[in-house]
């Protein structure tokens, strides 16, 4: 027995014996660090009392400050900056979904602004300023090397005035300008219609509004149409989405999924990581479910995309998203300011980060361009057909109400031809869902 309490002993003695000689560097290190930085910060206030003392014009000591604190941020990453108290009360505005712009989100890429989506019906929109284009000068003013907020600053104006700004877009060979008259915008964060036998929830941004907004209008589409077992499925459609709020793209990924995982974050510290989780509860009941998405689906909209994907409750269509896969935090500052950190990364189901790859699509869709058809006419004229022959026999196998159901159908089915003009990627999403609903034993009843 004494030996074993002599070994314990023993490797006690030796332990602390190695911690010392482990901890003496450690500690030194340390020191040095701290001193390093107070030196940092000692050699940040001279540069700041040279300025203020020797700069060619005078300039406020705030002014300074607050561009020190935010170029620190903004050498972080394209999502940490300063916000300034101005700043800090528009972005609390524009999360209850009403303010003053252009409607784009943008982000830097570069050096370069680049637009992550325009806002559905907003001057930018409107504009036709398009995903993925990028913003080289504002009123001939050359916006190259600028922060993205002071950027963004000279972008804002009073509701009616007008800016223009020089655009670079992929497949169009010289820059070109585009006129854009400033005005109030309204975020309508859902809106929800029923093509044919499928409602389509057009989710634009992800603000307080969106997940109120996305189960009124698909409990209103689904009375409109007399029932869930008359819808085919769902479309949600994210395209163009830039995000928002984290708790909202939870909230719309739980309103289709009855368990499993939504979302996980991991930051610097693998302890404060959190994992958010489906509660039971199915909107569409069950139904089939396409989601949207294009490059300029950011955030929170994939967010959701992925979540769905990966437990295979809808089929993901369209283009490669944005892929912005961190998460911000907001942190009041003193003077009514903000600081916008970023502070985790998220991760989808399957334990996936996005970050910089996007969600694939499971079936890739372009959108094609308009392009003019020169066969217009051609392409008008009505094909005949043996109804159309002079004296042909009537069809005596169906009933009255069978040929009624089959007219039905064939003008459900040239509505969706009709979509393929104005809009290919939701056209191909509906016909999706036709064919899933025509092979499952719970299709809509007619």
């Amino acid at each position: 027995m004494k030996k074993f309490v002599m070994a314990g002993l023993a490797g006690t003695v030796a332990g602390i014996i190695a911690t010392t000689q482990i901890a003496g560097p450690l500690l030194a290190q340390e020191a040095e660090s701290k001193a390093s930085v107070y030196e940092q910060l000692d050699l940040f206030g001279d540069i700041f009392e040279r300025i203020r003392a020797q700069y060619v014009e005078e300039v406020e000591p705030e002014e300074l400050i607050e561009a020190a604190i935010d170029g620190m941020l903004t050498s972080l990453d394209p999502h940490s900056s300063y916000l300034s108290p101005d700043d800090a009360e528009q972005m609390r505005v524009q999360t209850r979904g009403e303010f003053g712009g252009l409607g784009i989100e943008v982000t830097q890429e570069e050096g370069f602004v680049k637009v992550v989506s325009p806002i559905d019906d907003t001057p930018a929109d409107e504009a036709g300023i398009e995903a993925g284009d990028y913003i080289t000068h504002v009123d001939g003013e050359s916006i190259l090397g600028l922060t993205l907020d002071k950027a963004v600053d000279l972008m804002r104006g009073p509701v009616g005035s007008e800016i223009v700004i020089t655009v670079v877009r992929e497949g169009e060979q010289e820059p070109f300008d585009i006129t854009i008259i400033r005005d109030t915008i309204k975020l309508t964060a859902v809106r929800a219609r029923t093509q044919g036998t499928s409602v389509v929830l057009r989710v634009t941004t992800f603000n307080d509004q969106t997940y109120p907004n996305l189960e009124a209008g698909l409990k209103e589409q689904i009375e409109e149409v007399g029932g869930i077992e008359k819808v085919n499925g769902v479309v949600l459609d994210l395209r163009n989405n830039p995000g928002g709020l984290l708790t909202q793209a939870i909230k719309v990924s739980d309103a289709f999924l009855n368990e499993g995982e939504i979302v996980s974050t991991r930051g610097r510290d693998p302890g404060e990581g959190e994992r958010f989780n489906a509660t039971i509860g199915d909107l569409a009941e069950g139904k089939p479910i396409v989601v949207l998405i294009n490059g300029g689906s950011a955030s929170a909209s994939e967010i959701v995309a992925g979540a769905l994907q990966d437990h295979r409750r809808a089929i993901v269509v369209g283009t490669k998203s944005f892929g912005k896969g961190s998460v911000q935090t907001v942190m009041p500052l003193r003077g009514d300011g903000a600081m916008r950190l970023t502070t985790s990364r998220y991760y989808t189901p399957s334990g996936r980060s996005i970050q910089a790859l996007g969600v694939s699509p499971d079936i890739i869709v372009e959108q094609p361009r308009p392009v003019a058809d020169a066969e217009d006419e051609e392409s008008d004229a009505r094909t005949r057909s043996e109804a159309d022959l002079r004296g042909s026999l009537n069809n005596d196998s169906l009933s009255e109400d069978e040929i009624r159901q089959i007219e039905e159908d064939r003008a459900k089915a040239e509505a969706t031809a009709e979509l393929r003009e104005e809009d290919y990627q939701l056209a191909y999403a509906i016909d999706i869902l036709k064919g899933l609903t025509a092979f499952s034993p719970n299709g809509p009843s007619q």
